[in-house]
């Protein structure tokens, strides 16, 4: 069953499409909807533009028309139409061609004139009986209607555009003398709007699968630290052995911190493995040994020795003192789980640093005589730490209890305290066995001793020196220990002074 479980994860893929895909597909769609929008402003703008240009053209022209017409006081016949339109009556009363040469001076076209000659504009001039008396493009075109009608789009035989009608009303009689009917065709503007039209939409394809593409390349690039991740994630998953990290990213960015905290976590993860693999062989060697004692004694007393009175008392003392070597297991795992949720149980408690160190250095004093105590205070007042005190107590006690226990030929250790940067500093150091460069990174870590076999015969389960470090850290504190074989150790403990 774990088999095919384990076989189904390797052949385990994507669900849907990659991120990657959807990025790019999300790119491109918001780039499409963007320009799209910018697209439909832009055609409707210039639509919009270009019909109000040629409807305010076809507005003057016909107001031209209008305002030439209205000079003939009575009723526009051909003869006036034409007059007026061309404004081609001279002082000497006699009426020329407009290509009439005069003493070598060519005459000048009225650019009215040439405007309404234009292919796409027609000019229909009515008298009052609505009949037809001048037009530009010979259709003969009836009059729409006797009212006045602004420039307004509509078909006419077949064809698109502004149609305007204006009432003449004689500027002299303030008569009505006819009528005046524009039509402007609009084939040249559709022309520019299918053109505008299609060209949008080119670009907007042309721009949809640039956009593509290049939202593709992109979201590779910048991606490609995520995929790494979880490349490495799915090697790890496969292989929790394996000692494969995150690589460097060099972007300084979210997914460069991303990779870094991942390979924090890795090695955190990793250390954890390996302690728990170290706590299993020490928890299951130190509590084989005491429960194989009580079991051989239990059997032996079983057996005869409940009526031998020696070795009742014999065999009762062994398994009590096996017994409290586990309890002393048990209540030192109690205290570094403790030690790691002091945030939470003891945030705001405040201890007196000489005091407590005082009382500490004078008990040891007491409990071990044999041993040359001294004491070096730099520190000139009182100061307050933010750690509880009975913690303060354990850390001294835990550095303390090892100096003495592995101090053989010269029992002899100094404590001195001092102040720095706003920390209190205890060093603590010893003549002993010392310790070497490889052991003495591993000193901090749960049920490591440097020699298994001589930490057994002086007792301690390899605890205290990681409940000691859990609990400085646990109050922003450090320590550190240097150490040199057959010369000593000194731990050097700093602890945030409490601001006032």
């Amino acid at each position: 069953m774990k088999q095919s479980k384990i076989k189904r994860a390797e052949k385990r893929e994507l669900k849907g499409p990659s991120l990657t895909i959807k990025w790019a597909l999300a790119s491109s769609f918001f780039i499409f909807v963007v320009f799209t929008i910018f697209a439909v402003i832009t055609y409707k703008s210039s639509v919009n533009l270009i019909v109000a240009k040629e409807r305010g053209n076809l507005e003057k022209t016909t107001a031209e028309v209008v305002s030439r017409l209205a000079n003939s006081e009575k009723e526009l016949t051909i003869t006036d139409t034409y007059k007026n339109l061309s404004n081609s009556i001279f002082s000497d009363g006699q009426q020329f061609e407009k290509t009439t040469t005069i003493e070598g001076t060519l005459m000048q076209i009225d650019p009215f004139i040439s405007e309404l000659g234009q292919e796409g504009l027609s000019l229909y001039v009515y008298n009052l009986d609505k009949e037809l008396v001048f037009e530009t493009q010979n259709r003969k075109q009836k009059l729409f209607q006797e009212t006045r009608k602004s420039p307004t789009i509509i078909t006419l035989d077949s064809k698109i555009g502004f149609l305007s009608i204006e009432v003449i009303y004689s500027k002299g009689t303030r008569e009505k003398i006819g009528y005046a009917q524009t039509f402007y065709e609009l084939s040249s503007f559709y022309e520019i709007k299918n053109k505008l039209l299609l060209t949008l939409i080119v670009l907007e394809v042309v721009s949809l699968i640039l956009s593509s593409v290049l939202g593709f390349f992109l979201s590779s690039y910048f991606l490609k630290p995520l995929k790494e991740l979880r490349d490495t994630m799915d090697t790890i998953r496969k292989d929790p052995q394996s000692d494969i990290h995150m690589k460097d990213i060099k972007t300084n960015d979210e997914l460069a911190d991303l990779s870094e905290i991942f390979n924090e976590m890795l090695d955190r993860m990793r250390l954890y493995i390996e302690q728990q693999e170290q706590f299993v062989e020490d928890v299951s060697h130190e509590l084989r040994t005491p429960v194989a004692i009580i079991e051989g004694h239990l059997s032996l007393l079983n057996r005869w020795g409940k009526d031998d009175p020696e070795v009742l008392e014999e065999s009762l003392n062994a398994s009590m003192q096996e017994i409290s070597r586990m309890k002393s297991l048990v209540q030192e795992m109690l205290d570094l789980s403790r030690a790691e949720q002091v945030d939470i149980h003891y945030a705001n408690e405040v201890t007196n640093a000489k005091e407590v160190v005082y009382q500490v250095y004078n008990n040891f004093k007491i409990l071990h005589p044999d041993f040359v105590l001294t004491l070096d205070d730099d520190i000139p007042e009182e100061i307050q730490l933010g750690i509880f005190r009975n913690h303060f107590e354990q850390i001294i006690i835990i550095i303390l209890d090892n100096a003495i226990k592995y101090s053989t030929l010269r029992k002899e250790v100094h404590i001195s305290i001092s102040t720095s940067r706003n920390e209190f500093e205890i060093a603590i150091q010893d003549f002993g066995e010392g310790i070497s460069e490889d052991d003495l990174k591993k000193i901090f870590n749960r049920f490591y001793r440097v020699d298994k076999a001589r930490a057994r015969n002086k007792g301690g389960n390899g605890l205290g020196l990681s409940i000691a470090k859990q609990l400085i850290e646990s109050y922003k504190g450090t320590v550190a220990a240097e150490s040199a074989v057959n010369q000593g150790t000194i731990f050097r403990i700093f602890i945030p002074i409490k601001k006032k």
